[in-house]
């Protein structure tokens, strides 16, 4: 690989490394309502569940059962949401390695310069595609814990 080659594949390798950047800012101030809600609002009630399980009428084993019966709305929206940001990861994954997959064989067929903007292309293509289901990934969760859009 020449100089120029190396340096223009440099290049645009930053400005994918910009382009990704942009999806987890995008993701994480999309999914913040949906974080807040987990976080503060169920863990609330977590907490405030609990208290009301130190009871002296009850006994250790009772108290512990009790606490852990608190915990389960909060144990299961934090594995919904993590299982669900899982498979938006996967699926942006499976899109990018399609993408190196292309490049990689336009390299072994000596396409030239060509590939390197091709794989910058395709990985742009799969991030706008991956992106643009952010909003309906954010509704189907705010759906399933019942957040609403109002203001508190």
């Amino acid at each position: 690989m020449d100089h120029l080659a190396a340096v223009e594949q440099q290049m645009v390798s930053e400005r994918m490394r910009k382009r990704l950047n942009e999806v987890n800012l995008a993701a994480q101030s999309q999914l913040a309502p949906v974080q807040d809600h987990i976080n503060f609002t169920l863990q609330q009630a977590y907490f405030k569940c609990a208290y009301e399980c130190f009871d002296r009428r009850r006994n250790q084993e009772e108290i512990s059962n009790c606490v852990e019966h608190c915990s389960v709305p909060v144990v299961n929206a934090q594995q919904h949401f993590e299982n669900e940001m899982a498979k938006f990861q996967e699926r942006m994954n499976r899109s990018l390695m399609v993408c190196q997959d292309k490049f990689e064989a336009a390299k072994l067929q000596q396409v030239g310069s060509d590939a390197i903007n091709d794989l910058e292309s395709c990985v742009n293509k799969s991030i706008e595609d991956n992106m643009r289901t952010l909003p309906h990934l954010v509704a189907r969760l705010k759906s399933s814990f019942s957040i609403s859009d109002q203001p508190k």
